[in-house]
């Protein structure tokens, strides 16, 4: 099991009288902390929120007489996990410390930050040719290949050439909409940002095409695996259903949804981590056909470069790794697995047809073959690892570059 879910559960058992939902708690950074008068700054999503400790608030795997004592080891600028007694409370019946990490804790600064690993050694996925990465051949597609296989290519023409504007009901209709959606976490919420306001300087967009930002921070793969959960992931997808409301389109009018998911805190080490994040991702791209009848293509993309982050909430090279896991679903697909099944003529549609969306990873400042690459004021500086307004600038390019010239996305994403 996931170590940052086995927190997660023993801290909301330890807050007694009545179990705590998942949903309340919430991962950020300790901004600052105030014992003697009992505050606690933490940074959530981007955004500072003030909490008030109580005699009552408990502090997990944290010994001592009184608050002080317990909360001796709580470094500003680390990972923190908070448990308000309501939503939108001040007062905390709960806080943990967010990044212990057992005997895989990675080397740390006299300031408490870890140290970024180095990444000199490791390479695009797409450039990797007939090289391996821990004997795992590298490449999009099958046997290190960056293009898609043929068939699979062709599966996606035809499917592209059935996107069109619907309506609300799911039916064609000129003045319909073609529904674009992400899914994700907070560092998908930012790219998206990103690509919204490319979006909007576009020229050639098909005036059709409606995007949605369906991604919500704190909300990782293993969050949203389970839409019926009652908790977390009961959140998530009602969330999305209330954003597709805001933008006054239906379930039935989402065609195309772009994916980018992680999970906070990884420790598995490789292959184990990617395993994991693959097995969740089969269960996301499953409720796909589920809750939107009409979607059709699914594009997903890995994680950007994790190698100026200075928290543990995902560094590298879980980072570049997370890239194997979007390989290996694909593929899974690709080789006829029946749980991912998108062709109606060949049973029961399970996924939508899945292919690669814009590889966003790159080794820091060192440029990719296509010239890209990141500097560490495209990251905020109080992680590393979330999107500053120049790096959602230049994710938000790299797929809007992707949508306008892929194959099986132009013909109805631009005029």
């Amino acid at each position: 099991m996931n170590r940052i879910l086995v927190r997660c559960v023993v801290l909301a058992a330890l807050l007694c009288p009545s179990l705590l939902p998942a949903q309340e708690i919430l991962r950020g950074t300790l901004k600052k902390l105030d014992v003697p008068g009992k505050k606690v700054t933490v940074e959530i999503d981007g955004k500072q929120r003030e909490f008030t400790l109580t005699d009552d608030t408990r502090v997990l795997n944290s010994s001592g007489k009184d608050l002080a004592e317990k909360l001796k080891d709580f470094r500003e600028g680390s990972a923190v996990m908070v448990a308000p007694v309501t939503r939108d409370g001040k007062e905390l019946r709960g806080i943990a410390r967010g990044d212990q990490r057992g005997g895989n804790e990675p080397a740390r600064r006299n300031d408490g930050k870890p140290v970024s690993p180095d990444t000199k050694s490791l390479k695009p996925l797409n450039e990797l040719g007939t090289a391996k990465y821990q004997n795992f051949e590298g490449g999009f597609y099958p046997d290190s290949h960056n293009e898609r296989p043929k068939d699979h290519e062709a599966a996606g023409l035809k499917l592209a050439k059935q996107v069109q504007p619907l309506n609300a009901q799911g039916q064609p209709e000129s003045n319909g909409k073609i529904v674009l959606l992400s899914i994700g976490m907070s560092n998908t919420s930012q790219s998206s940002d990103g690509f919204q306001r490319a979006l909007r300087e576009a020229s050639a967009l098909n005036p059709r095409v409606l995007f949605v930002n369906g991604a919500q921070g704190g909300m990782t793969a293993a969050a949203i695996q389970d839409p019926e959960d009652g908790r977390r992931g009961k959140q998530y997808w009602d969330t999305v259903d209330q954003r597709l409301k805001q933008a006054n389109v239906s379930r039935e009018q989402v065609q195309v949804v772009w994916i980018k998911q992680a999970d906070a805190g990884p420790t598995q080490g490789f292959p184990k981590y990617a395993q994991t994040l693959q097995a969740e991702l089969v269960k996301i791209v499953q409720i796909l056909p589920v809750r939107f009848p009409n979607v059709k293509l699914a594009y997903l993309s890995s994680r950007t470069y994790g190698g100026y982050a200075t928290s543990s909430l995902n560094p590298e090279p879980y980072a570049f790794e997370s890239a194997f896991s979007v390989k290996w679903l694909i593929e899974q697909q690709i080789k006829g697995d029946k749980a991912l099944n998108f062709d109606s003529a060949r049973g029961e549609v399970k996924a939508p047809w899945l292919s690669w969306g814009p590889y966003l990873w790159a080794n820091g400042s060192t440029p990719r073959e296509d010239g890209f690459s990141y500097e560490p004021a495209d990251f905020t500086p109080n992680d590393g690892t979330h999107q500053s307004p120049s790096g959602q600038r230049k994710v938000g390019q790299l797929l809007l570059k992707f949508f306008e010239i892929d194959s099986t996305t132009k013909s109805w994403f631009v005029q």
